[in-house]
Order: structure tokens, then sequence, then C-alpha cells
């Protein structure tokens, strides 16, 4: 393994990941998988809860996608294994300690930013990002105070993916169906009062380049009391999306147009709410004095690149569309860290397969990897994270062969656990989490057999956790 013992029971591996989201979950369940590897895995995240966006957004409705938590339960399990919840990089803990502590520093911290529109108009009140509204109906403390005017009768979701959709199928939905998830309390209240009653979902490129899966698409025609309404028009190819299609299939881009075909074929009611799905267009100008009350969009017609693919080039032709509020969808971005260097032109963390690589030379810098987002950017579902996450960590095995992970002293676990005791009195363990996960779900039971009632704060989630080790005490 290496000439010196480091990786032994004599000597552990001590591994610190930032950050408790999928990838990071099977970075350390990679290593954990090695027969010949003792390893410490110290996992931080700077809320007290962990799974990143498993729980803060994917949507409420999905409640099956939420399972892989409990693969995650399992790796957290290993005896070897400790989350620290509740300690935020810069704040409880810095980069000095981690590189003094650890041999090795692995960041999981995903892509927390969203990508703005750049349009004339976009600070507008009632336009928004999907980022926000997602947190804040998924009960994210960062979002819990934001608020959203439902009051009026039209949406418009910006962008074509998986994100774009949920946003839609949450906006769509009726209070009934909501209420049987874990969707926030405050979120279920609000969109209770909703008056919305026509949801347009607006992508840049033609229906053969949309970005959502066949199954988010097929969703949309199940909405109680909602139809999809699709233009035949819209749902026609242009030549060169024509040609494409024709020349090489494609399992997901095929079943989507089949979908949309269907959606375009139907006969309107003009009842209930209606999901509206448009193509080749693009927002220019939000319009409106104290709020958003239109948008200007251009329709657009698709070219071929440089690089050879169909890229869409805006027209003059345009249209102003009555609009009561908007959301942006149209991707995540990565955002700088304390201590690492950073890509602000790809929005990720420089890297050549998980090794930070020093911007200035660029040499990896021993001892730091990253993975998920901050790694490759926003790209993939859950299960991308699992291969992306083991190309890091055997880049660490690698280097730890070699010796590159090789330090004069780091001090034992117990010694770094003293020190956040001090700084943080508030830490949240695993076995912490899991009792916030009962209560959750305990809530939930008793507000009508809901999948669980999440707390939306971090004060009550520290208060649920200091009322139950006082019910320890005095039992």
């Amino acid at each position: 393994m290496s000439t010196s013992e480091l990786g032994t029971p004599a000597q552990p591996l001590r591994v610190a990941i930032i950050g408790s989201g999928p990838s990071g979950f099977y970075a350390a369940e990679h290593m954990q998988s090695q027969p010949d590897l003792f390893v410490q895995v110290d996992m931080y995240d700077r809320l007290p809860t962990p799974f990143g966006l498993v729980r803060g957004g994917v949507a409420p409705d999905h409640q099956k996608i939420k399972s892989v938590t409990r693969i995650y339960d399992k790796i957290a399990g290993h005896p070897e294994f400790r989350f620290f919840g509740n300690v935020e990089l810069g704040r409880d803990i810095a980069h000095e300690d981690l590189t003094a502590y650890y041999h090795a520093v692995i960041y999981a911290v995903g892509a927390r930013a969203d990508r703005r529109m750049w349009v004339p108009g976009e600070h507008l009140p009632g336009s928004h990002s999907a980022t926000d509204f997602v947190g804040w109906y998924n009960a994210h403390p960062d979002y819990r105070a934001l608020r959203f005017d439902l009051s009026g009768e039209r949406a418009v979701v910006v962008g074509n993916g998986n994100v774009a959709m949920d946003v839609a199928r949450i906006l769509a939905s009726s209070v009934d169906d909501l209420a049987a998830t874990d969707i926030a309390e405050h979120a279920l209240e609000a969109l209770a009062e909703s008056r919305i009653r026509e949801i347009i979902m607006l992508g840049r490129r033609g229906p053969a380049q949309a970005a959502f899966t066949t199954k988010e698409l097929r969703e949309l025609g199940h909405i109680t009391g909602c139809e999809v309404v699709v233009d035949p028009a819209e749902a026609t190819l242009d030549a060169l999306s024509a040609a494409e299609v024709a020349a090489a299939p494609d399992r997901t881009r095929d079943a989507n147009l089949e979908v949309l075909a269907g959606y375009a074929g139907a006969q309107p009611s003009g009842t209930g709410r209606r999901v509206v799905l448009r193509f080749l267009a693009s927002p220019v100008e939000l319009i409106g004095t104290d709020r958003v009350e239109a948008m200007v969009v251009a329709h657009n017609e698709l070219r071929r690149g440089d690089d050879g693919q169909l890229r869409p080039r805006q027209t003059d032709r345009l249209e102003t569309i009555p609009v009561d509020l908007v959301f942006r969808a149209i991707g995540y971005q990565g955002t700088p860290l304390p201590g690492a260097p950073f890509d602000a032109k790809r929005g990720i963390i420089p890297n050549q397969d998980g090794r930070i690589t020093d911007p200035a030379t660029g040499e990896a810098i021993p001892g730091e990897y990253v993975v998920g987002w901050i790694k490759r950017g926003p790209q993939g579902i859950i299960g991308t994270n699992k291969p992306d996450s083991h190309q890091t960590v055997d880049a660490l095995l690698h280097d730890l062969r070699d010796g590159r992970l090789d330090k004069p002293a780091v001090p034992p676990r117990a010694v770094l656990e003293g020190l956040l005791a001090e700084r943080r009195t508030d830490l949240v363990s695993y076995e912490d989490w899991q009792v916030l996960d009962r209560l959750e779900q305990e809530r939930g039971k008793q507000a009508g057999d809901r999948p669980r009632v999440k707390f939306s704060r971090v004060e009550e989630m520290l208060a649920a956790l200091a009322e139950h080790r006082a019910g320890q005490v005095v039992g």
C-alpha cells in the first residue's frame, strides 16, 4: 500500500468529506468497501440534516426516489463513520483545520446557486429562481422565510429540464394530492390559497432537445384536475431536428416525442388548471412597474453550431405574454469555498479526475479531492454520482499507495472531536439526525398519515433534540 503504515488499524487513514449529499455518501461507501484499508470518515454538513438535494431538492411527490437514503443509513452505520451536522466550513472549522487533522479532504458540496436569465426586468418582484421555490416547498431552512405571491392566474417556468417539470407540477397539483406528501407545511398552506390556473413551460430549444425525462413528462398528464396543452405546431420538428431523429435512435428523446404528440392530439377541455408546453422560445424582457406583469418572448430557430450541435438563435419575431409569476429553472452553479480554488467560469472546483488542481500551475494539490456537481458541473441524476465518486476515491487510493498522503503527524480523532465540541456546542451527530427523522415521521402520522412533516428551521431541530435529550435524562 505505502512504505508507511497509513491505512492500518495502527495508523488509520483519516478523511473529511465536506457535504452530505449522494456524492459524499458514495465516496464514503467506496472507501469503506476496500478490504485492506482501515479508514475513518468524518462527514460535515452546515445543516443538522444530511442527504443534500435528496432531502431539499427531490420533489415531495417523488417519495420512491428518496428511499435511496436507506443506503446512506447503512453507510453511516459503519463503526468508523462520523457525521458532524450544523458545522459550517469557514464558520466552525477552517481549511487549515482540515489539512491539519486529516490525511485527505473530499469536497462534496454540490452546486447551490442558480443561473440567471440576464434579461431586463429580472429583478422585479414576482420573478424567482426555481432554486428558491424548490427549497421553499421542501422545507429547506435557507428558504423558509421566502414568500411567493400565488394570487395571479398565470405563471411561466423558464426551462425544459426536470426541475422545471417539478415546479410546474407542484403549481398545478391539487392540495389534496400534495397533502399526502412531505411537502413543507408552510408551502401546503400557501398553495391551498393559490389562484394559479395556467402554467406555461418555456423551452429555448425544440421538443427533440428537451432535457426532461419521459417519466416526468408523462406525470404531467396524471395531475388531478389538470390538462396538458401542446399546440400541434409546437410539437412539429424543424428540418434539422427531424433529420437528426431519423438518423439515429435515442430512447428518451423518441419516447418524449411520442408523449408530446399524444398531448398535441388531445382536445383541450378548458376546465381546471392547465400546463402549456412551448418550445423554441426565450424570454428577452420582463415588464412591470411594481412587480412582473408581462414577459416579452423571442421565437427561436435552430442552427448548427461549429461543434455540430443544434443551438437556438433568436429571430426578430416577438410576442408579449401577460404573466403574474416567473420561475427560472435554467440550471444550478457552484459557489466558492473557503480555502479551495474555484473556476468561476465553469462554476466548479478545478480538478483532474477528482484531484483538485492549483489554477496557477495545473498541478494536483496533495490530499485534496472533489466529487459531484462541484466537480463536474450540475449534470446527471442521483445515480450519476456513484461512478463519479468512485473515480475520485480511486485517485485518492492511488495517491495513498504512492505515499502522497503521508504526513508527519495527524492528531487522533478524539482531539478534533473535542475541538469541535468547544466551537460548536450544538453539534448534530448521525444518531441525533435519526432522532429528528423519527420525530418527523411521527409528526407525519399525526397529520394524517403523511410520510413526514419536516422541521423547516434549524432552531426547531435543535430545540427538538434538546427536548429529546432532556426527556432521556428525566427518564
